[in-house]
C-alpha cells in the first residue's frame, strides 16, 4: 500500500515536529509570564466556582491574614459558592512582579471587587485591596501568603 502523504511531505512533517518539539522543551518558561498565568488560573477557578482547583494553586504553608489557612479557605468556598450561583471576581488594578532578589518569590498587587449573585443582579459586591505573594516550585507558582483590606 503507497504512504498518501508521500515520502517528502511525511519528511517535512516529521521535521516540523521535531523542531516544535525540541523548542517547547530546550526554553525554560519565563517566570514573569507563568506569575501572571497562576494569577489568572486563580481568578477563573474562583469564577468556575472550583475549589480543587483553587486548593491546587495553594501552597502547602498558605496562609491569609496571618492566621488563616487552607482549610479555611476550603471552607470560605463551600460557603460562597453553595450561596451564590454565580460569582465574579473583577480585577480593577492588577500587577505581577517576580521578586528581583530571588525568581522564586512573586507578587500580586490587586484592587478586586467580588459579587455574588443568584441571578442577573448582584446581590453582594465587596471591594477589596489585595496582596499576594507566591512561591515557585519548579515551574508552578503556588499561593502562599494572602492579605486584604
Amino acid at each position: 500500500m503507497s504512504d498518501p502523504l508521500g515520502p517528502q511531505l511525511r519528511r517535512r512533517h516529521l521535521l516540523l515536529a521535531s523542531a516544535l518539539t525540541l523548542v517547547a522543551c530546550g526554553k525554560p518558561a519565563d517566570p514573569q509570564a507563568t506569575l501572571e498565568a497562576a494569577v489568572q488560573r486563580l481568578q477563573d477557578a474562583l469564577e468556575a466556582k472550583d475549589a480543587d482547583a483553587v486548593l491546587d494553586l495553594l501552597d502547602a504553608k498558605f496562609r491569609a491574614q496571618d492566621e488563616l489557612d487552607r482549610e479555611w479557605a476550603r471552607k470560605t468556598m463551600a460557603l460562597m459558592f453553595l450561596r451564590y450561583r454565580q460569582v465574579k471576581v473583577i480585577a480593577v488594578t492588577s500587577s505581577s512582579r517576580v521578586d528581583p532578589a530571588s525568581d522564586r518569590i512573586g507578587r500580586t498587587e490587586a484592587q478586586v471587587l467580588v459579587t455574588g449573585a443568584q441571578g442577573l443582579i448582584p446581590e453582594r459586591a465587596s471591594p477589596y485591596a489585595l496582596q499576594l505573594e507566591w512561591w515557585r516550585e519548579g515551574t508552578d507558582w503556588k499561593l502562599r501568603d494572602l492579605r486584604w483590606e
